[in-house]
């Protein structure tokens, strides 16, 4: 792969390519990728989605919006230190291109923005609720009338293929989606592969999928486009985007501080034990007397999450410039952090997290009527649209699809159409929205 053709400023929808030199500098064409993934409807429900626990009242736990904008703030810090090195590495990128190193913060950052716009109500529960209701629920019936990857994608129904969904997917007025450029849609995608076969490798791009089956001729003319390799001339599966390591570091790199510091202040993990974790990753970069000064629990968890950011930052941008061959060659197989010398001081964090706060008790029990709530969801819409294509619809059904969006076209799809646009529907709903559309379901909203 070459950087030339990675940083394609051609957008999702354009039948022409677009000049970097050509480009107005007060309105980069990547930073407005920025812009239209903020202005979307769909990035705006994610303040009503779940990050670690579920519907809190608490002000300062995090939702999936203000993740993601963390998450961006660190991918755009990635992207620029990298972009500082690769254009003193790559000079004719700058000198006959006109590529800065911001060009690289914008494409990360507008990727990390996106990179949860996918996600169902409930959190990663979500995604499993919808996929055991296809694998072991009322939707196994439809196992035999779809062929095995477009029940696939619905078995393991995957967050990140649903976002790339949202991005490019054309509807009346809004053709090429966002109209994303190919760059930022290149960066956003983790999984470059259709949904089958599963793991074909132990190689981080094959870990999950990255498009839906409605979706594999748009990423292939992305792909195409960004000069991605192909790693399977059988299956649909390309090397990732090398920009997509620092969009994943970035996300590592939140959820490992971040959601470690909301567990100490929802008092789930205990102070003295989790400044002790912490301190273990700054140790070099820590001012005790800064540090002492400090009289608040949420001040000194302040301070050493920045440090710890911090810290991380610096060690992604160093693991990435030292195998920047590798990953243009589609051979770096893990992710950047698995590389760190603080390895084992991020796996320390990452357990006790899953000891004290994924698996709390507060988070188990609205996992658990997550599941209630889009289980019965799936099975009154897909009822619903499928009644009405053929032509047997019930007065309830009627009431049921009146709120169901027009773009929907349910009268001339095929099965696995009208089964995904239910998913779609369902994975748009705010948690507050999903348990809202589940009591009226229920005769609860009277």
């Amino acid at each position: 792969m070459n950087w030339e053709q990675l940083l394609s400023l051609k957008r999702f929808g354009d039948t022409n390519k677009r000049i970097r030199k050509e480009q107005d500098e007060t309105r980069l064409g990547f930073e407005v990728d920025y812009d239209r993934v903020i202005f979307s409807s769909e990035f705006r429900s994610l303040q009503d989605k779940t990050q670690v626990i579920p519907l809190s009242q608490t002000d300062f736990v995090h939702t999936r919006l203000t993740h993601s904008l963390e998450v961006s703030v660190v991918g755009r810090s990635l992207g620029r230190l990298v972009g500082k090195k690769l254009l003193e590495k790559h000079p004719h990128l700058k000198n006959a291109h006109g590529y800065q190193a911001n060009d690289f913060g914008a494409i990360v950052a507008a990727a990390a923005l996106a990179h949860d716009i996918g996600n169902p109500p409930f959190g990663h529960s979500g995604e499993k609720a919808i996929g055991e209701f296809f694998k072991t629920g009322a939707g196994s019936n439809y196992k035999n009338q779809l062929t095995a990857k477009e029940y696939q994608d619905l078995c393991d129904f995957e967050g990140n293929a649903n976002g790339f969904k949202i991005l490019t997917e054309s509807r009346a007025g809004r053709s090429g989606g966002l109209r994303l450029s190919y760059a930022t849609l290149g960066a956003f995608t983790k999984y470059p592969k259709e949904s089958l076969p599963k793991k074909p490798t132990k190689h981080i791009a094959d870990k999950k999928y990255g498009f839906f089956q409605s979706e594999k001729d748009a990423f292939t003319d992305i792909a195409t486009e960004l000069g991605l390799l192909k790693r399977s001339h059988k299956d649909l599966s390309f090397s990732r985007h090398p920009l997509a390591f620092l969009v994943e570091a970035a996300d590592d790199i939140c959820y490992t501080i971040i959601d470690f510091e909301d567990g100490i202040n929802l008092g789930l993990i205990q102070e003295e034990f989790a400044l002790e974790y912490l301190i273990n990753l700054v140790r070099d970069r820590i001012k005790t007397e800064n540090y002492y000064a400090l009289t608040s629990k949420e001040d000194r968890v302040s301070y050493l999450r920045a440090l710890a950011i911090g810290t991380l930052i610096d060690e992604a941008v160093t693991i990435f410039m030292k195998h920047e061959e590798a990953i243009l060659n589609g051979e770096f197989d893990c992710a950047l952090l698995d590389k760190s010398k603080y390895d084992a001081q991020i796996k320390d964090i990452i357990k006790i997290s899953i000891e004290n706060i994924y698996q709390s008790t507060e988070v188990i029990d609205k996992e658990i009527a997550g599941y209630g709530v889009l289980n019965t969801l799936l099975t009154t819409y897909a009822t619903a649209v499928n009644n009405t294509f053929n032509n047997c619809a019930s007065n309830y059904d009627k009431l049921i699809l009146r709120g169901f969006p027009k773009s929907n076209n349910i009268e001339n799809s095929t099965l696995y159409e009208r089964l995904s646009s239910v998913c779609y529907y369902v994975s748009l709903l705010s948690d507050s929205k999903a348990i809202l559309e589940y009591k009226k379901i229920k005769g609860f909203e009277i």
